[in-house]
């Protein structure tokens, strides 16, 4: 299958790179196709700008200033995300992605008086989050898991009809333990395994 990693974090060093590496290494064992956009790697600007907002209804146009991205979006069969949950939802820099990468036409048919939304990216079947959380499973549910819902619930709605989705959070990572961050990792690689 064609894959394509999300990852979203600012430190080398951090567990979410050591999750990426596990993903990756899993999924390419598996001999699956797989392109990665590091968003910080790569200096990506999450901010959209006057003129990219202006311009972000013109068909075609509002492609330009994120191509690449759009391009890679088409290619997909699966999305893999990994990035950390901060304030229980999205980093800015992925949330910024969604916002300037997730443009009309190109993800999402424009709602019209007599139709909804429509879904564009119906090449893309699988959507699988893989997160780390500081709050505890408890407190997430009690706040609502934004993060969650927009791209299990939001994003879900511009890909095929029949796509799957799986959420993986490695709960209280701020007080995890080795045991719990061997373990999760486990879990991540099972979970891409059986894709």
């Amino acid at each position: 299958m064609r894959v394509l990693l999300v990852y979203c974090h600012p430190c080398e060093e951090s567990f979410n790179r050591a999750i990426r590496d596990r993903a990756l290494a899993t999924l390419a064992e598996r001999d699956h196709e797989i392109e990665l956009v590091d968003l910080y790697a790569e200096g990506f600007d999450p901010v959209m700008s006057g003129e990219e907002r202006r311009g972000y209804h013109t068909p075609g146009d509002n492609e330009v200033p994120v191509a690449h991205h759009i391009a890679l979006l088409r290619w997909a069969e699966v999305l893999v995300f990994v990035y950390p949950t901060w304030w229980f939802g999205l980093p800015a820099m992925l949330k910024g992605w969604l916002d300037r990468v997730f443009v009309p036409h190109a993800t999402f048919s424009m709602p019209t008086e007599t139709t909804s939304m429509g879904p564009v990216l119906t090449n893309i079947r699988r959507i699988v989050v893989i997160t780390t959380c500081g709050a505890s499973w408890l407190m997430s549910k009690l706040v609502g898991e934004p993060g969650r819902r927009t791209i299990l619930r939001g994003l879900r709605l511009l890909c095929h009809p029949r796509c799957r989705t799986t959420y993986l959070a490695h709960y209280r990572m701020d007080s995890s333990t080795p045991q719990s961050r061997t373990a999760y990792l486990a879990r991540v690689e099972q979970t891409l395994r059986r894709l």
